[in-house]
Order: C-alpha cells, then structure tokens, then sequence
C-alpha cells in the first residue's frame, strides 16, 4: 500500500534515529548562448541521484546527491547545460564514520550520506560539501577542483540535518538546517566552525513537515528552499539577513511529475544559467530504479518568489533547453563499456560499504580477491556497484574465474534490501554458472534471507558472460531477469525472472553489483575484463 508522506516521514525518522552556497543576483549580463537540441526530456538523469544540491561556477554545473552506505559517497556531477550529466568525482573519498561503514561488527545500511550540501566559495576558489552522519556530527569537506583530491577540513558538533550551505557575497558561509523547526548558523571564517545558530521558522501544523534546506541570497533577499516529503516544495523569503525573520510561501504540492508512475518532483535546488534564467532541478521518487533528477524552468513574481513553470498543470516532460553557451566538450556517457583501464576506477562506481583496498586492483582488468568468509552477501566486502540506466538497462560482465577456489561466490547482483544473482561457483573442483534469489533485509536491515540457488549449468574452464536486465520503470515491482554466455555472443536465460520490489524505504534504488566473497576460506580471486552498461 502506498504510504502518506506524513507515514513515509515517520518511518523514515525512526529507521534512523535507533541549497547550494552561491549567492547569485537574478541580472546577469547577457551572453551569446546555444542550445544543443531545441527541447529536453524529464527526467534529464534517469538514474538515482536524490536530495540535490546544484550550483554554477562559470560555464559549468555542478550537483551533488545522497549515497547512504555507498563508498565513495556523495558523488559531483557536471554539466554544461544542466541536461547532459556526467559524474565528475566524490566529495566524501571514505566513509571513515565508524565500523560500521567498513562492515566491522556492523553494518551501516540506509545511514551515512543522506540530504548534504555543496557550495562553491569564490574568495578562495574552493568548493565545499557540508552535510551530517548519523545525527551526531557534522563533515566539512573541501577541494578546489570537484574531481579532488577532497580533504575533510573540520568536523562540527551540531549535527546539521539536511543542510543547505550558503556563501554569502561576502564570503561568509551560513548553513540552513532542520526538520519542522529550521534554524541557521553562521561559521567562522575559515569554515572550520560554528560562531552562532539561531531558530528562523517553525512549521506551521498545516503544513506538516519541512526538511531539505537549500540556501540563497538572490538580488539581496535571502531564501530557504524546503520540502515537504514527499509531495511538496515550499520556500521562506528574508529581507532582513539570514537569521530572518522569514515568511513562507508554497511552490508545489501535490503536482502531477513527468514519469508514468512516479511520485511529485521535490527536494532539489534552484541555479541560474550565465544569462539570468532560472531553474529548478528536483527529483522524483521513481523506485524501484530510485530517485531521478528532473529539471524545470522557474520565473519569479513582481515581489520576489519563484514559481515553477508548468506544462498543462504538471511538470513537463519536455521544455526548451536551457540557453547556454557551446560547451567546450562532450560529458562523458553514463552507459557504456568499461575495461577498467588506469589505475582507478572510474567515478561511476561505488563500493557497498567501504572496500578493503588490498583485496582489489584496476588494470588490466578489475581483479577482486575474497575479502570475506559469509554466505551472506549483505555482509560481504568489496562488493562494486553500478548505478542502473532507466527505463530499462541491461549490465553484462566478462568474467575470468579461473583462480576461484572452493567455496568461493563471484558474480553480478540486482543488489537492494531484497536481491537477487547470477554467478560463478566452485565447489568440490565443480565449476557452475547459477541463479540465485531469496537474499533479503528486514525494515531495520538485518538479513532474513542469504538466498537459495533456483537454476544452474556447467560452465567450461574458459571466461563465462553474465548479464542482468532490469526494468526499472516506477509504479509497481518490475521484472529482471539473468542469463550467461560461454562465448559472448549467444546468451542462456538462466533462472525466472526476479521481481525488484518499488517500496521507498532502503531509499537507494536498484543497482548492478559485481562481487566475489568466499564461504569457506580467502585466497581466490575473480577477474571483471569488461562491464557494459547498454540500454535498447
């Protein structure tokens, strides 16, 4: 059953208590400008990236999203004209918040990087991502190039929920932060401190519940950008500085999104192009692929207040594109083959947990060595992930899995909190190429299920293929379904289709995984020569 939002936040708050920083004025001088195609389609990114922040520095776009218990977390994208994406780097290298993000003794499923903050502070060319964990602390982290190095700069007692950071025009930096009760502090002026927080507004009980901050000051007024999780968007307005006091105004509430059954586009972040126009970017819940960004225009009425602009009373599907200048390249595609080349990955990819980095290498291939002995794959480290491609994606694997040993698990994953494989085993010297389902998580994200083997074949000692479709299009559970290759060209449906479940509540969405854990002793390893991320 679906749930309320007042029900969805209730949960939410439960499950975890066991705004960008550009001041900009909306008169910019007027400059040549393009547009790559004379329409774009919502959602612009049909992948999960939720609770956005999104800014400009010069020609380029930058936005920032929620990682959980993913590892790098809080990934930078970059755009030139606020349509085509692509992920730049990770604000946060290493979730280093506890033991639990290294799967030590615990795990930290559907915590760490939620609803965070990336500005961009002129006065010293540095980009900064604020944002709090686990409800205790709050992380500042800074760089001045998006795709690193990133360092942690301060750590700050006042758990900042849902931050938004603001650089004011004087480079002062102040922070909007709460849930229901909104409060703002300022910071030192090396960022490394709070000098003052103050309550600004408290929720009206008809309203409910705002969280989500983003911060901006825009021809002088200073503005806090809330959401109502998760149908509405509301926005306080100060004339009087950042401490207020403000008044409310609501942008959106139940308003109909531009994707076939998913939900009310929300919690996102307002940026102005190079000449002057405005525009929102939110996300639409959208399970079971997650949360994807769409972007729609914004004007501004006579007294200073933004309004979305609609497309016969719903966020469009389509509007003009952005009118930009011609950008000085291409993005990189988020599909496509990766040989893991070099000698990093490549910043689409994101660890479930934190990886034990002597268990693996690039180059050549990505070789995983086991890095622990579970049969619970929840539990299992190193375990990489891919983001999938909406409507529908399919992920195929080249793997080399002749240095398994027995009792060794190697393979690719539609990896939630109920997920399903398919994979490599050996046991006994008996190499096999099965399907498994049946791993699943409780609502507080124990394992109720390390799954059960439902098809299976011989497998030759040579490379086997693996590949796994999903369907992520949002309003009801969807299909994905395995098979696997001997020669990679003609593939074997191997097992039933898995049903990937579309409740809201693990927050992240479906994702690929590739993986390789032992259940009886370390010392195999697996070789990945190629992934493909491909889409219809």
């Amino acid at each position: 059953m679906h749930m309320s939002w007042t029900q969805q936040h209730l949960s939410r708050r439960r499950a975890l208590t066991a705004a960008t920083g550009m001041a900009v004025g909306a008169l910019l001088p007027h400059r040549a400008a393009h547009a790559a195609a004379s329409t774009y389609t919502n959602p612009v990114i049909w992948q999960d990236f939720a609770d956005i922040d999104v800014i400009r520095v010069g020609d380029t776009y930058y936005a920032s999203a929620s990682t959980m218990h993913y590892s790098p977390g809080a990934p930078v994208l970059r755009s030139y004209d606020l349509v085509h994406w692509e992920i730049a780097g990770h604000s946060v290298p290493v979730l280093d918040f506890g033991a639990k993000y290294d799967l030590n003794g615990s795990r930290g499923y559907v915590r760490g990087i939620w609803a965070s903050s990336l500005a961009y502070r002129p006065g010293n060319r540095t980009f900064y991502w604020l944002g709090q964990i686990d409800f205790t602390r709050t992380y500042v982290y800074t760089a001045t190039a998006v795709e690193g190095p990133w360092n942690r700069l301060t750590t700050i007692g006042t758990p900042y929920y849902d931050a938004g950071l603001l650089v004011d025009t004087d480079d002062s930096l102040y922070v909007a932060y709460g849930n229901t009760t909104i409060s703002v502090a300022q910071l030192s002026p090396d960022g490394r401190n709070q000098v003052r927080t103050q309550q600004v507004f408290t929720t009206p009980s008809s309203v409910g519940t705002l969280e989500g901050s983003r911060f901006y000051k825009i021809n002088g007024q200073y503005y806090i950008f809330l959401t109502r999780p998760a149908n509405g968007q509301y926005v306080l307005k100060s004339s009087s500085g950042p401490f207020g006091p403000y008044t409310m105004r609501q942008v959106l509430l139940d308003l109909r999104g531009p994707i076939p059954g998913g939900g009310v586009p929300h919690q996102g972040g307002l940026v102005q192009t190079q000449s002057g126009a405005w525009y929102y970017l939110a996300f639409v819940d959208a399970y079971p692929g997650g949360r994807v960004p769409a972007l729609a225009p914004v004007t501004w009425t006579s007294d200073g207040w933004p309004v979305v602009q609609l497309v016969d009373g719903a966020w469009g599907t389509s509007y003009p594109s952005p009118a930009v200048p011609p950008p000085p390249r291409q993005v990189t595609p988020m599909t496509g083959v990766d040989t893991f080349d070099g000698t990093t990955l490549k910043p689409n990819w994101e660890w479930n947990h934190n990886p034990d980095n002597s268990k693996w290498s690039v180059g050549n291939g990505l070789t995983l060595r086991t890095a622990t002995v579970t049969n619970d794959l929840y539990w299992a480290r190193n375990t990489l992930t891919r983001r999938i491609q909406g409507p529908t994606s399919t992920a195929t694997v080249q793997l080399d899995h002749s240095a398994m040993r027995d009792g060794d698990r190697a393979g690719l994953a539609l990896l939630r909190d109920s997920s399903a494989w398919i994979g490599v085993t050996r046991d006994g010297g008996v190499t096999r190429v099965v399907m498994v389902t049946g791993l699943t998580m409780d609502t507080t994200w124990n394992t109720t299920g390390t799954g059960y083997e439902v098809a299976s074949a011989p497998v030759p000692g040579g490379p086997v293929w693996l590949r796994a479709t999903a369907d992520v299009r949002p309003g009801a559970p969807r299909p994905g379904t395995f098979s696997y290759s001997t020669d990679g060209t003609t593939f074997t449906r191997l097992g039933p289709a898995f049903s990937m479940g579309n409740d809201w509540r693990f927050f992240m969405g479906y994702r690929f995984a590739l993986f390789n854990h032992a259940t009886q002793a370390l010392g195999g390893a697996v070789r990945v020569t190629r992934f493909e991320l491909s889409t219809p």
